[in-house]
């Protein structure tokens, strides 16, 4: 029984170390990083939006801060609220 036990807490504890390494954002700076990254680094934003963020910045010019980010489609408050730690300039 202390075997089985000691297997589920293991396996608990491997999956818990999986999902929160996948989920946990990390900081990018979003003037320079390509699309892949952006969208591997920050949550909530998958490839299509990091592609808009890529084309945005090619028009537009470099962000200069968080609210510019809110004129590319798709990215709203919530998904900067989300990742406002992790967004660098």
């Amino acid at each position: 029984m202390k075997i089985i036990k000691y297997g589920l807490n293991a396996l608990l504890l491997s999956l818990i170390l999986t999902f929160s390494s996948t989920v946990m954002a990390q900081e990018v700076n979003i003037n320079t990083a390509d699309a892949q990254t952006i969208a591997d680094s920050l949550n909530g934003i998958g490839l299509k939006k990091a592609q808009a963020i890529i084309a945005w910045r090619t028009e537009h010019g470099n962000f200069k801060d968080l609210s510019g980010l809110e004129n590319v489609k798709g990215i709203g408050q919530k998904t900067l609220e989300k990742n406002k730690d992790n967004i660098q300039f």
